[in-house]
């Protein structure tokens, strides 16, 4: 990997709440709510079933999803720009049809991939809080859900339907739960990335089940009764201080990089450069807009005809 800030500080920079959250131990636990929760749009699940990389790689196939926001959230602006693109590319191919509606489906649909960026930030948010440092302030809190919005553009989903709040956030997830279900492929996949079989390998296995209990903590009681996944009250009690206190110790830094480079080097490699990598050469923050002008695949075109700066 190239290092992971030369250009610039990227979208958001060293104050902001989303190198805060995202850096943090429990940014784990929320990446396994998250792509637990993508199951509950069909079309979504449809394109995770008929793509199989969950079960055919699990690990890599996850290491490189937490990997890509991790990026976006902590990279330079080029690196950022550079990995959204190949992601779009990715996705163009995820197609096919939802076997439960008969629709068509695409990976890039601008309304999946805004379920999966919304999930995505609260739930890495909500574990934060909940086994983490605490809720941040109401200003951080405002400034996160702006840069959820700013790291939404760089996929196909627009940045003005991203909520602005937290109040917005329920009122988004009131909004499309009608659409929302669990169908075979859907709760196959939900309970795999919840609890890997011990054939995937005795790491993720266990890892899995570790994590199992306290992400299920954090749902509501409606997801966990249609998700199939519900636990008794006395566990959601109980998994709280234990999960803190994996969280400080997986807060370490030698221990995070060991742990991280069991289960996902990449991302491990991501937040290693994170904390290690000097300042940039422009240390500032820049928008989409601008880096795309200046690192798109167009724009390095231009870049290299001279046209552009």
């Amino acid at each position: 990997m190239t290092a992971l800030r030369v250009t610039d500080y990227g979208f958001f920079g060293p104050e902001s709440p989303t190198w805060k959250v995202w850096t943090h131990p429990t940014a784990l636990i929320g990446f396994q709510r998250s792509v637990s929760l993508e199951h509950f749009d069909p079309f979504l699940a449809a394109a995770v079933a008929d793509m199989s990389g969950i079960y055919s790689d699990p690990r890599g196939r996850l290491d490189r999803t937490l990997a890509y926001f991790l990026t976006v959230a902590t990279a330079d602006s080029r690196t950022a720009i550079r990995v959204s693109e190949h992601l779009m590319k990715v996705h163009a191919r995820a197609t096919g049809t939802e076997p439960i509606t008969g629709r068509r489906y695409s990976a890039n649909n601008p309304e999946s991939q805004l379920w999966i960026h919304v999930t995505g930030w609260h739930s890495v948010l909500k574990c934060y809080e909940m086994y983490g440092p605490g809720k941040l302030t109401a200003e951080e809190e405002r400034r996160y859900w702006a840069e959820c919005a700013v790291a939404a553009s760089l996929q196909t989903c627009d940045a003005a339907d991203v909520p602005a709040s937290r109040e917005q956030v329920h009122e988004y997830f009131e909004r499309v739960r009608p659409s929302l279900c669990v169908s075979e492929r859907a709760y196959e996949g939900m309970h795999y990335l919840l609890r890997t079989p011990k054939s995937r390998g005795l790491t993720l296995w266990a890892g899995s089940r570790i994590l199992a209990p306290a992400t299920v903590a954090t749902l509501p009681r409606w997801m966990r009764t249609v998700g199939g996944f519900d636990q008794p009250s006395a566990i959601d009690r109980a998994v709280v201080p234990m999960t803190k206190l994996l969280v400080r110790i997986g807060g370490i830094p030698a221990v995070a990089d060991r742990v991280l480079a069991e289960y996902a080097p990449m991302t491990g490699e991501v937040l290693r450069q994170h904390r290690t990598t000097a300042a940039p050469v422009r240390e500032e923050t820049v928008t989409p807009s601008e880096a795309k002008a200046r690192y798109s695949a167009t724009g390095t075109r231009r870049e290299r005809s001279g046209a552009a700066v």
